[in-house]
This record gives structure tokens, sequence and C-alpha cells, in this order.
């Protein structure tokens, strides 16, 4: 039998400990039982995801502050798209072959690498508060206690990192 990682520790004792919180947490923003269970769930795998998930390991109240912060946002985005759905409607036979063309999708692979590229440009608080900000849609507050800074240089950081990245992508050929 294979011993279990030091990851799967870590994980598992934030679980057993913060799992009923974060649950509530996502209670309180408006979601049923299933709901905030799933978006718990989605909180831990974005935490994993994170590039400073190793060093989180050593600052475990951090980490649950977090973890919070990730899993009211997740809660919160689900809220959002519940209230948001369009209701479905069938589709007929040419309603697929017309919405999208092939050059349609080669475009949108370009400009994914394109901003790909622009994004490995940016130094790492850039990269960080951009993740944390446009990808985990956290509170500028938030941002700022996961990174150890201020509100006013996060948002800062914000501002010349899409300023960059503006440049960047249109600078590119």
């Amino acid at each position: 039998m294979t011993p279990a990682c030091c990851c799967s520790e870590w994980i598992g004792d934030l679980a057993r400990r913060h799992t009923r919180r974060l649950a509530a947490v996502a209670r309180r923003e408006g979601l049923g039982g299933d709901d905030a269970l799933d978006a718990v769930q989605d909180g831990f795998r974005t935490l994993l995801a994170r590039p400073d998930a190793d060093a989180l390991r050593d600052a475990p109240t951090e980490a649950a502050r977090l973890l919070t912060a990730i899993v009211r946002n997740a809660a919160r985005n689900l809220r959002r798209r519940h209230h948001r759905a369009a209701p479905h409607r069938p589709l007929g036979d040419g309603d697929l072959a017309d919405a999208r063309t092939p050059a349609d999708g080669l475009a949108d692979a370009a400009t994914t690498a394109q901003l790909s590229g622009c994004l490995a440009g940016l130094s790492e608080v850039h990269r960080q508060v951009v993740a944390l900000r446009v990808l985990e849609e956290l509170s500028g507050a938030d941002a700022a206690r996961a990174l150890g800074l201020t509100p006013g240089h996060v948002a800062v950081l914000l501002h010349r990192a899409r300023a960059q990245l503006e440049r960047c992508m249109t600078d590119a050929p």
C-alpha cells in the first residue's frame, strides 16, 4: 500500500475542520444544501489549482481565510447563474450549423493563445492580482488580504496589469 501524500493530508485536515463552516457561508449567500456543497467543492479545487498552494500548507489560517473568500465567490456565482438562467428552447435543424463557422473557432483559439502569452509576460504579482480579481472574482479587500497588500495597492496593480495586457493584445500581429 502506498503512503498518502502530504497534499491529501493537508486538504483532508482543511476539509474536516472547515467544510461545515464553508457550507454555512455558501448558504448565507443564498444557496441550498446541495449547491452549497458544490460551492465548497469548487473552492477546494480552486485552492489546489493556485500556484501558491504549496506555500499555503504552512499557513493553515491564511489557507482557511482564502478558502472562505473563494467559496463565498463561488456561491455568489452559482446563485447568479441560477437567477440568470434562460429557459431552454428547442433547436431547429439549422441553428447549430449557422451559429459559428470554423473560422470563428480559429480566431478564438488565436486570441486565447495571444492572451496566454500576454499573461505570461506579466510579473508574478500582476498575474496573481489578475487571477484573484478577474478569474476568481474576489473583492479588492479579499484579494488584498490573500496577497498581504492594501486594497488600494491591489487596485493599482490591477489597473497596471490590465493596461499592460491591453497594450500587449493590441501590439501583437
